[in-house]
């Protein structure tokens, strides 16, 4: 796991593309608990999100688990290849498994993301 990613307690992670923008998906820890993912709904280019607000929707052959804003902001980019190739999050969830990438409403919203190291700690105390 890359040390610029971000967490949140439920177990989103968000990179800072550094123009404005994040990329978002589901930790490795969240894919592993889902188990087999065999669908991503995917939110709409344009649609406004609230941060710890659901906007999309990961289903496994366990469990559909909602999928929380990380930031409040506006949807640039959806994963289309996860249309197509849903376990890409389970395969890949910090590369090819991302699920959308988002326009900054406030910056400083990152900084109440957890980091990686204290995002592990808080998995070891569960």
């Amino acid at each position: 796991m890359e040390n610029t990613l971000k967490f949140t307690e439920s177990h989103e992670w968000v990179r800072d593309n550094g123009d404005g923008t994040i990329t978002m998906g589901i930790s490795d820890h969240a894919q592993g608990l889902l188990g087999d993912v065999v669908f991503v709904d995917l939110p709409e280019v344009g649609d406004s999100t609230e941060a710890g607000e659901t906007f999309s929707l990961v289903e496994s052959v366990k469990a559909a688990s909602d999928i929380y804003s990380p930031v409040t902001g506006e949807i640039v980019e959806v994963n289309e290849d996860l249309e197509d190739s849903p376990e890409l999050v389970n395969e890949e969830p910090y590369e090819g498994g991302w699920i959308a990438k988002i326009k900054i409403a406030d910056i400083e919203e990152l900084e109440k993301l957890i980091d990686g190291e204290k995002y592990l700690a808080t998995l070891e105390e569960d």
